[in-house]
């Protein structure tokens, strides 16, 4: 598996599956009825910030990572990251690879944690990697997504030093 930079021709390989993902509203806050227009202007980001393909040695897409600061000014030390994989990928080290990209990226851009704002705490394989990878649950949002299966769910605010 090769993770590059992402180039505008990989949104077509791209948006099948993210638009997968985000209609069944279950992982990403994000409208379940997002454009593709609206979703690759969200996605593709301009520098410095950097959105990343993994791919395989055939070239195919079989996920993606955005990278940018988590906020801006005084806060802009702390990085964040947010990630899609194909679902007929899951389970391949695929998002594991993905994510220690993005955390490399972080630290080797000089900064000095990474935080996800907004983590579905029912996303058990999210959850999971995150945990691994030296993550931690600085709290939980009661109730702070609608899953269309489960109903109201927390939102988990996850953070790492680097």
């Amino acid at each position: 598996m090769l993770i590059r930079e992402a180039a505008a021709e990989d949104w077509t390989a791209i948006w099948p599956f993210f638009h997968r993902i985000v209609a069944a509203g279950e992982t990403f806050t994000y409208p379940v009825d997002l454009s593709e227009e609206q979703g690759r202007d969200w996605w593709l980001l301009p520098a410095p910030h950097r959105t990343v393909v993994a791919v395989d040695e055939a070239g195919t897409v079989l996920g993606t990572a955005k990278m940018n600061t988590n906020h801006l000014g005084n806060g802009s030390h702390i990085a964040s990251a947010s990630y899609m994989v194909d679902p007929a990928r899951a389970g391949q080290g695929v998002g594991r690879a993905l994510c220690e990209y993005t955390l490399e990226w972080a630290r080797a851009a000089g900064f000095r944690a990474m935080q996800f704002n907004a983590v579905v705490e029912t996303n058990a394989p999210a959850v999971h990697l995150y945990r691994s990878l030296g993550f931690q649950v600085l709290g939980t949002l009661p109730e702070g997504f609608r899953h269309p299966v489960n109903g109201y769910v927390g939102l988990h605010i996850m953070y790492r030093a680097l």
